[in-house]
């Protein structure tokens, strides 16, 4: 099983979040061929869309070792803009391209080659191995990882480490492992006024005003300098909206949306109360009538360097000649769900072009990279 092949063969699949398109049935014949047991789990909540999920495992022996990782991609942009068929697989001068190749279908594509080739030398090896790949990890991310998780649960499966296939690196392969990640939450603020013609002002109160203001404050408010394993938490104005499609006349409301990227000195409930309190202070200062929401889309964790952690770093520097830097950085990732059952790292290719037009990988890392799966692999069931 040649991770090229699985790569390019991955990347044919047009698989946008939440189409499938046949990727994770894929991925499990692929398993199946080199002994896996497969489960394809699908879940749908009300108003949302089915997802399709795969569980596959070979061994009953402790210890068990879990890849993770996401068949989903994110939609390619403008299709003009890119050199090649972003669904097409394609070779250019050593590089292969296409929507989801570093995010995260060549991560997939050389754990499985790795994986033949560790079960080809190591038919009995001591231990599990097992593979939970969904197909809801660019989105809302309801349907699929989460959901494996509390099936798991459920199973009383008991999974002792697990890798997670994210493209973790800025710009050469080595470069980072994240052992953590800070949490999200997201905020949803409407501020109710009362419409009226713009040449009366003094007959309406338009909701703008104060909301401005109000979105400057909690701005302003310096959440921390950062802790020791974190970068400082930050809020970002994502949206600002007013459903206004005349320009003489004064909004009856107006909303936006902020979200919160936090470190370990917070919590979202502690984060909840403070935001709150400021907005509520300052609707009775501007005499207006707001309406707050939340939505936690994970939190804050960590994975404290152990010696599966430390032995990955040191093949990882063995491999690369790089001095493996151990990170929290960047947005969130599946692992939110994954800590709640077991310790989670991040290593993967390159992420420079993730999401971009024209995302692509260096044939060459899609090797270097099997490779330190396979070692990780040889090492971790010694």
């Amino acid at each position: 099983m040649n991770e090229i092949k699985i790569a390019k063969d991955l990347v044919k699949f047009a698989s946008v979040t939440p189409l499938d398109k046949g990727a994770i049935n894929y991925v499990a014949r692929s398993l199946k061929k080199i002994g896996f047991r497969c489960k394809i789990l699908e879940f749908k909540e009300k108003g949302t869309y089915k997802i399709k999920n795969l569980y596959a495992k070979i061994g009953t022996k402790k210890p068990h070792l879990c890849f993770a990782g996401h068949t989903d991609v994110v939609p390619i942009g403008d299709l003009k803009k890119w050199s090649v068929n972003p669904f097409g697989g394609q070779i250019k001068n050593g590089v292969l391209y296409g929507r989801g190749i570093a995010d995260m279908k060549g991560n997939i594509a050389s754990f499985i080659s790795a994986t033949y080739e560790f079960l080809k030398d190591n038919k009995n090896f001591n231990g599990s191995l097992s593979f939970l790949i969904t197909g809801d990890e660019e989105s809302v991310a309801i349907n699929g990882t989460k959901k494996v998780v509390e099936y798991l649960k459920k199973k009383k499966e008991k999974i002792d480490f697990c890798l997670i296939g994210e493209p973790t690196n800025p710009n050469k392969l080595g470069e980072e492992i994240k052992i953590g990640r800070r949490g999200s939450i997201t905020g949803y603020i409407t501020i109710s006024g009362i419409q009226g013609h713009v040449a009366y002002p003094n007959k309406a109160r338009n909701p703008s005003t104060p909301l401005i203001k109000i979105l400057n404050q909690i701005k302003s408010i310096k959440l921390d300098n950062g802790s020791k394993n974190f970068q400082a938490s930050n809020l970002e104005i994502v949206k600002i909206n007013i459903n206004n499609f005349a320009d003489n006349v004064i909004p009856s409301k107006a909303s936006a949306i902020f979200n919160i990227r936090y470190n370990d000195r917070h919590t979202s409930k502690s984060l909840k109360s403070k935001i709150s309190k400021v907005i509520k202070k300052a609707s009775k200062k501007y005499k207006c009538k707001y309406d707050i929401k939340f939505q936690e889309t994970g939190g804050v964790f960590l994975c404290k360097p152990n010696s599966t952690v430390n032995m990955i770093r040191n093949i990882i520097k063995k491999s690369t000649g790089r001095n493996t830097k151990l990170t929290t950085g960047g947005g969130t990732s599946d692992g939110r769900f994954i800590k709640d059952i077991t310790p989670c790292i991040e290593f993967g290719l390159v992420n420079k072009t993730i999401h971009q037009v024209d995302e692509r990988v260096p044939i060459a890392d899609l090797k270097k990279l099997k490779n330190i799966y396979k070692k990780i692999l040889q090492n971790y069931y010694k």
